[in-house]
């Protein structure tokens, strides 16, 4: 949708007379480092050239105004500054409501405002639409308030609104790789400092082609928040002996000379996933640095192995598209990515070999799953932002 569209479409549905101005803020793929964020481990994503766009004007009082040209059937949802709780029909609101939220409890923002979505984000892909949402909404507010929060702050208001008000206990991971998206580079974050730093993407003939599953997932209602129980149940048992504060301090030999302080065999697979899942994401990201993409690859296939039998967030779709993709000519490596239970996988795939991997692999896919899916070749784009005309 362009611009002036999305001008119009705004004094359209709040009637009024104010020129809004634009935000824009992206999706994501995580690369590998999959559910290390909440353990203090390191993550390896990149923003998408995939955005949640905002048309928004501030108002003088305290009445907040939202509308999704994604989701009509929710239609106008309304709510004041000083009554904000979640609702369930409030929907796909719940999040943006959830940054006024978080900004509440800092004393900000002074007043109401009125914005208008619109997205190019796959919904219900894994790519983090949610986070795309918060961030939107977040650097919109900083904007139009003139609030000068730095990007990494509104990383954690993002965080804030879907674990407090949402009641999705995400990590920091989309939120932060959103707000601070960099074009043509990965983000390696320390999610237990918040230390980061980029990585440039040279693939040299290679594309990241993000495989849709096209199966929904609702991670709320899944079992996510139950596998953050049981890793911090886990780390809780470990630190009886170990002086640490999350599983992403552990290297794998002081794992495994200590796993026995893990009484639950389940838990002390969750802990394992998340142990050597934060070293294979290291290890990837020196790989990138050394251009050896046939071991990042190695590194992304052991990661999907490791989501499906010791950390069990894959499913049948995810294992489906994963085992397909890793039969084809010019496949370097495979994943799913994101919290899992449905959603995509991420492929290095050699340009030559990309048409060819999309036909096999969804005819492969569909005879096992009965869904069809969809593919998108990944850039790598900015973080949030305002738009200029």
């Amino acid at each position: 949708m362009k611009h002036m569209e999305l001008k119009n479409k705004f004094a359209e549905i709040f009637g009024t007379d104010k020129t809004p101005r634009l935000f824009c803020a992206p999706a994501r793929v995580n690369l590998i480092g999959e559910h290390t964020d909440y353990n203090g481990g390191h993550v390896f994503p990149c923003a998408l050239s995939f955005n949640t766009y905002v048309a928004a004007a501030k108002r003088g009082d305290s009445k907040i105004r939202l509308y999704s040209l994604n989701f009509e059937k929710t239609g106008l949802v309304e709510a004041d500054l000083t009554q904000l709780a979640f609702n369930k029909k409030q929907d796909w609101a719940n999040y943006p409501l959830g940054v006024f939220w978080a900004m509440l409890q800092r004393g900000l923002p002074p007043a109401g405002a009125d914005l208008l979505f619109w997205g190019d984000v796959p919904l219900g892909a894994g790519l983090s639409s949610s986070a795309s949402i918060e961030l939107a909404a977040a650097v919109t507010l900083n904007t139009l308030f003139a609030l000068g929060l730095p990007h990494t702050e509104l990383a954690k208001i993002g965080q804030e609104a879907e674990n407090q008000f949402v009641g999705m206990n995400c990590g920091i991971m989309d939120q932060f790789a959103s707000a601070m998206g960099k074009a043509n580079h990965a983000i390696l974050l320390n999610c237990n400092t918040l230390a980061y730093e980029y990585a440039p993407l040279e693939l040299k003939g290679v594309s990241i082609l993000i495989c849709n599953t096209n199966k929904p997932h609702n991670l709320i209602e899944s079992k996510y928040n139950e596998r953050r129980s049981q890793s911090e149940h886990a780390l809780r048992q470990l630190q009886s002996r170990l002086p640490i504060k999350a599983l992403g301090e552990l290297s794998e030999e002081a794992f495994e000379a200590n796993k026995e302080l893990i009484t639950d065999p389940v838990e002390r697979k969750r802990a394992k996933h998340a142990v050597y899942e934060n070293q294979r994401t290291l290890k990837a990201e020196q790989a990138l640095k050394a251009g050896d993409l046939e071991k990042f690859g190695q590194l992304m296939n052991a990661s999907h192995i490791s989501l499906r039998d010791d950390y069990e967030v894959t499913g049948a779709e995810l294992d489906a598209m994963a085992q397909a993709a890793w039969k084809q000519p010019g496949v370097l490596g495979a994943r799913m990515t994101g919290g899992g239970f449905g959603g995509c996988v991420v492929a290095l795939v050699k340009d030559e070999a990309v048409e060819a991997f999309k036909r096999n692999v969804a005819q492969e896919y569909e005879a096992k799953t009965g869904y069809k899916p969809d593919f998108y070749i990944a850039a790598a784009g900015d973080g949030a932002r305002e738009l200029k005309d």
